[in-house]
């Protein structure tokens, strides 16, 4: 007899841990560009609009190729796939240690988004394979906390990594690339050894367990559309072309708050080792509410409270941090802002898996997250045209809550649409 507690906690600690680590070195890499910056624009004579333009080509490399990355994890398995998405974005950050001009910026830049394309949905597919839909909410959730932990390290890491300025004949901004760079390649490599593409092949589990899990995925799969292993419709079902336009909102306020929160802190008169100290504590908040909110979600039946509360008082709070005077009430509405942020994301991505899987899954959560990370791109380049239109670091955030509320919004007309469809799956009279 299976214990069920027992098998997911033996799963849990399995893979977690260690897809959270991959996580945590991929969210440093994208971070990384912004630490570089402060020597790195003046040591190869680049503008500020042209170092912001390389740095957002990332979201155009990862939008164009996020959804066949993630077919060809569903083809070729997450061990053998995973290493490549690792080894290629560790070596493509390793020569941006090496560029010479804004070309050359660009088209690593842009190579790096097509190298890490799809490690983010194949996470998230990969979790359908592994676990019941009732702990995959919690289970994206402290798959996420890995970033908020990469938010609070990074600022310390970069500094670190830019004050070895001259060591070894290379600058700081060359040292932040290859120390972020490394680790990727070694943890490409750990991958290809370490992870399991699917149950049926664990070797850390019984034959016991393997049926077990098997059985209870395929009875809730059972219900699901015909076409619900089908890639290509999984693209042009109207329920994940909805979702990808609402979760827009979601990546665009992330990266509008985390890239200007520092600058945000040190407009209060803060040293800037106050400010990186100052910095670990929204992601702290973060990382409580990425465990809390999926928690609650997955004990309840209806999960639309959990992604479109959180999203509306992150958005209340942008809207207040930006209205009140006093810097500490200033700080602390971002700390909540950044939490109703993040907190819906992990439930939000527990929505696909009712009505996609396989193939049709591996696409379908592909094509939403490639959509939505184009809020990167918008937030790279609207927020500090906002900033400099108006002169205010806080401006901004009147953006980011009307985005963050529009999404919330949109939210609300996924789950009619889902319930629509799941009502009209049920035989009359059943």
């Amino acid at each position: 007899m299976v214990n069920e507690q027992q098998l997911i906690s033996k799963i849990t600690w399995r893979l977690m841990p260690f897809l959270g680590i991959l996580y945590l070195i991929a969210y440093i890499d994208r971070q990384n560009v912004s630490f570089a910056k402060l020597q790195m624009v003046d040591a190869l004579g680049m503008s500020e609009y042209a170092y912001g333009l390389g740095a957002s080509l990332f979201f155009i490399g990862y939008f164009l190729f996020e959804v066949p990355s993630n077919l060809f994890l569903d083809r070729f398995g997450a061990r053998v796939w995973f290493a490549r998405i690792l080894v290629s974005w560790g070596i493509v950050t390793i020569l941006l240690s090496y560029t010479q001009n804004a070309t050359m910026f660009y088209i690593l830049r842009f190579l790096l988004g097509v190298c890490e394309a799809g490690f983010f949905p194949g996470v998230l597919y990969l979790l359908t394979l592994w676990f019941p839909s009732a702990y995959r909410g919690r289970m994206v959730g402290l798959f996420m906390i890995f970033s908020a932990l990469a938010n609070a390290v990074g600022a310390p890491v970069g500094g670190m990594l830019l004050d070895l300025d001259g060591l070894y004949g290379h600058a700081g901004w060359q040292w932040v690339f290859l120390a972020t760079g490394i680790p990727a390649v070694i943890a490409g490599i750990v991958t290809f050894f370490y992870l399991y593409d699917r149950p049926e092949t664990a070797g850390f589990l019984s034959n016991e367990e393997k049926r077990w899990l098997a059985n209870r995925l395929a009875s809730e799969n059972a219900g699901m559309d015909r076409n619900a292993e089908n890639g290509f419709k999984a693209l042009l079902d109207p329920r994940v072309l909805l979702m990808a336009l609402c979760y827009i909102a979601f990546p665009l306020a992330a990266y509008g708050l985390s890239y200007w929160l520092p600058t945000i802190v040190h407009a209060f008169g803060v040293s800037n080792t106050v400010n990186g100290l100052i910095n670990i504590i929204p992601w702290v908040v973060v990382a409580i509410a990425l465990w809390a909110v999926p928690a609650a979600a997955d004990k309840a039946k209806s999960k639309t409270p959990y992604i479109v509360i959180p999203a509306f008082i992150g958005a209340a709070c942008l809207l207040l941090s930006a209205l009140v005077p006093n810097h500490v009430l200033q700080f602390a509405f971002l700390c909540i802002a950044a939490a109703g942020i993040f907190a819906p994301q992990p439930v939000f991505w527990s929505l696909p898996s009712r009505f996609l899987k396989g193939a049709g899954a591996a696409a379908g959560l592909a094509g939403i997250n490639s959509v939505g990370n184009l809020g990167g791109f918008v937030a790279q380049n609207v927020v500090p045209w906002i900033k400099d239109e108006t002169g205010s670091t806080i401006a901004p955030m009147f953006f980011l809550a009307a985005c963050l509320a529009i999404g919330g919004l949109l939210v609300f007309v996924v789950a009619f649409m889902m319930a629509r469809k799941e009502q009209a799956a049920v035989p009359h009279g059943a």
